[in-house]
């Protein structure tokens, strides 16, 4: 361990220079991107596993839409609870104890025999991978300040659109390359999980304060929005209270409502996109491409808007995030109506889907700015699961619409204008963010 550490019991925490701090700040960064970039090994596999699921256990794509639901219904509680959890306990150990529970629970999913077996760990382990990305929100907070915040979480929701990709091509593997059954689906991918949080466990610390050191002067200088939002007299170590005061923020139901459409456009993608290219119409892709891996394509547009959201809104907008929102969430209800009305060819189908992915996606890293800098960074954790429990209560509540819909017609395309629609509804609740 670095000998810049020190135990806060033992030594007053001491300042340190620019250039140590950087240090520091960025390892923290990159420990939590580490650790979340595996995370969704362990619950963005799903759609893969939905066709091995309907040969084998006989279940309807609403029933399986429902179950995916449930799983999205319990992340968003989750997040309710554990954004509040990662203020009290702390996201350093919050985070690690999401990751080795989540792995267990998908190994439990891989045993499953009928729908209740299937949904009871899925949905179980939604609300423990709630643990992962406030925590980690968290932590990133405490050492990066407001003036770079996009920066850094556009850094950390990159890795959450990598962690997509890795959910993609190591399912792409299991079934395409190993010709293995969906059970393994569920057990192989989440290792990685496994191992990034146990290794961000021991790399990362909470704060600076934990770490023994105290921000430059130069640093804390330029965070002149950081305190705004505080309340004087009220206690913001107890949890109803910090509820109180997030919830009582009307940009917060602003936001929650905007990446709720955002994050129902989302899943729409990640989870019906490898259904509908795994349909009769895809068997055979252009060049020999196999229309799994056509898919990858959406998580990389994903990877790669989620790095350029958040960093346009501190380069181009003044920090002011609802701008760039509301230009990529427009720009991704064009493609997929693209994608829903075009007739693409394999090359064509992923240079689209790489662009609905950069634009579908890419706002969460101005969001996920937002909610420090709408509340305060001691408040962040809770703010950040409120936000994120609207964003997966929209979610759950658009899969079993859209797995209905396409057992009743058949046309697996129609996930599209739904996320389009989905896309523009974001749009127009951002508008009233004005942050």
């Amino acid at each position: 361990m670095s000998s810049t550490f020190q135990k806060p019991s033992e030594f007053d925490p001491v300042e340190v220079s620019e250039q140590t701090y950087s240090r520091l700040k960025w390892r923290m960064l990159l420990a939590a991107m580490f650790c979340y970039l595996f995370f969704y090994t362990g619950r963005q596999t799903f759609g893969f596993a939905i066709p091995g699921l309907q040969a084998d256990l006989g279940l309807s794509k609403t029933t399986l839409g429902a179950i995916s639901g449930a799983m999205l219904w319990s992340y968003a509680l989750g997040q309710m609870i554990n954004g509040n959890l990662a203020d009290k306990w702390g996201g350093h150990r919050l985070m690690t104890a999401g990751a080795v529970v989540s792995t267990i629970l998908n190994w439990c999913t891989s045993f499953a025999v009928g729908a209740k077996t299937l949904a009871v760990p899925w949905a179980a382990n939604g609300f423990v991978q709630a643990a992962g990305w406030p925590s980690g929100g968290r932590v990133i907070s405490n050492w990066w300040g407001s003036h770079e915040r996009g920066k850094s979480f556009s850094f950390y929701t990159f890795a959450a659109g990598m962690a997509s990709v890795l959910a993609f091509v190591t399912s792409t593997l299991v079934v395409d390359t190993f010709h293995l059954s969906w059970h393994w689906i569920f057990r192989i991918p989440v290792l990685l999980m496994l191992v990034g949080g146990i290794t961000f466990y021991l790399v990362a610390r909470e704060s600076p304060k934990a770490a023994g050191v105290t921000p430059p002067a130069s640093h804390t200088a330029r965070d002149v929005i950081d305190e705004e939002p505080q309340v004087d007299g009220e206690d913001q170590e107890r949890s109803l209270t910090r509820y109180r005061l997030v919830l009582r923020n009307r940009k917060i139901w602003s936001t929650g409502v905007a990446i709720g459409f955002q994050n129902a456009a989302r899943y729409g993608l990640l989870i019906w996109v490898p259904v509908h290219f795994l349909g009769s119409d895809w068997k055979s892709g252009d060049g020999g491409i196999s229309p799994l891996w056509i898919t990858v394509a959406l998580p990389f547009g994903m990877a790669v808007g989620a790095l350029t959201n958040g960093q346009l809104s501190d380069r181009f907008f003044g920090s002011r995030r609802d701008r760039p929102i509301m230009l990529f969430m427009l720009a991704g209800g064009i493609c997929a109506v693209t994608l829903w009305l075009a007739d693409l060819g394999t090359y064509g189908a992923m240079v689209v889907l790489f662009l609905a992915g950069f634009f579908v996606y890419g706002p969460q890293s101005s969001f996920w700015a937002l909610c420090p800098d709408l509340v305060g960074k001691r408040m962040a954790g809770t703010a950040t699961g409120v936000v994120n429990c609207f964003s997966y209560v929209f979610a759950g509540a658009a899969e079993p619409l859209i797995g209905h819909l396409i057992d009743g017609t058949k046309d697996t395309s129609l996930v599209f204008p739904i996320v389009a629609t989905s896309c523009v509804l974001s749009a127009a609740a951002a508008f009233t963010i004005r942050r």
